[in-house]
């Protein structure tokens, strides 16, 4: 196995230029050339650092925890390699985890970091997240940026525009001609559910359309809540022509139960959701989605966190660029006339 020393013979420099160029340490002042040099022998060489005697030297693994309710969910994917490409730029390996461990009495994330196993945590909580849970994982020691939500004294969240995607999700519908337009929601106490809800309200508000509380269901983000929230809105004596789901998996429920009730989409109903993912595109129909940047989110996440570990100093951040995109496929439709 090469060492530094075989890299800084290959590439005639000191070991200590190539232990500072090789970290990316800022007091690496090496030109541009010897740079090169370095990383072109190191491959060359195919060195690899000795994280451990690293870590024993600066007290540090150099690993982040990403911590998501569910690793088997499709909307998490783009968020994961946008944070294992911003850690891997800067040194960093990303260790994956589930949320469910966020309770009162799990012990798997406060192990990591009471045991020093990571250096900071990237976290996306679950709705079922008990606020003591919570509470628990921000007295860590260790620094912790929240996904997609909000905590009262905790300064350093990473979210997404949540009002602006669901806004574009029921301009469309709108656009489309559709006037008894309802949104499926998520639960009440969900941070993205409450702005998701904000940004229907903007699109109706705007369109001069009246918005009965019973055109609302506030039910969750699994398919299983998008088939329940189907069944109560087709139930009503007005049945509404498009629904805004405020999230793409409840949609996948929404539409299997259109599938059960006999309703067609979109000459019956047209659907469209907040999220984009290859699940969308592969549906029954195809769904119209609102894409939302999960790729740079989990970039701007590491990044804050390691922020947070080199300076100490860490921010709440709203992902606007780039923004959501409405992505148009075959579950919406102009509204049938009657």
């Amino acid at each position: 196995m090469a060492t530094l020393g075989d890299v800084a013979a290959r590439a005639g420099v000191s070991i200590s230029a190539v232990s500072r160029v090789l970290s990316n340490h800022p007091s690496a002042r090496v030109s541009e050339a010897t740079r090169q040099r370095i990383m072109d022998a190191a491959r060359e060489l195919r060195y690899r650092p000795n994280f451990a005697g690293r870590a024993l030297k600066s007290a540090r693994t150099q690993v982040i925890g990403l911590v998501v309710p569910d690793l088997t969910n499709a909307l998490f994917t783009e968020l994961m390699h946008g944070a294992e490409a911003e850690a891997s730029a800067r040194g960093y390996t990303v260790l994956l985890g589930r949320s469910d461990d966020v309770r009162p009495g799990g012990d798997v994330i406060a192990r990591l970091i009471g045991e020093g196993r990571v250096d900071g945590m990237v976290v996306q909580l679950g709705d079922a997240v008990p606020p003591a849970g919570l509470k628990d994982l921000l007295d860590m020691p260790a620094p912790v940026i929240l996904l997609n939500t909000a905590y009262r004294d905790h300064v350093g969240s990473v979210v997404l525009d949540d009002r602006t995607g669901a806004r574009l999700a029921a301009e469309h519908l709108i656009g489309l001609g559709h006037r008894r337009v309802a949104l499926a929601n998520g639960l009440r106490r969900s941070y993205t559910a409450q702005k998701r809800r904000l940004g229907f309200k903007d699109a109706v508000s705007a369109a001069g359309l009246s918005w009965p509380g019973s055109y609302e269901t506030r039910l969750g983000y699994t398919p299983e809540n998008g088939r329940a929230a189907l069944r109560s809105l087709m139930s009503l004596p007005e049945k509404p022509t498009g629904i805004v789901v405020a999230n793409v998996n409840a949609a996948v429920g929404v539409l299997a139960e259109a599938r059960s009730l006999g309703i067609r989409i979109p000459e019956d109903l047209s659907i469209v959701a907040v999220h984009d993912s290859w699940t969308a595109e592969n549906t029954w129909p195809p769904l119209t989605t609102v894409k939302m940047p999960f790729h740079t989110m989990g970039r701007v996440a590491v990044r804050a966190v390691i922020n947070r570990i080199d300076t100490g100093e860490t921010t709440d951040e709203v992902i606007t660029d780039p923004a959501p995109v409405l992505v148009v496929r075959e579950s919406t439709a102009p509204p049938q006339t009657r």
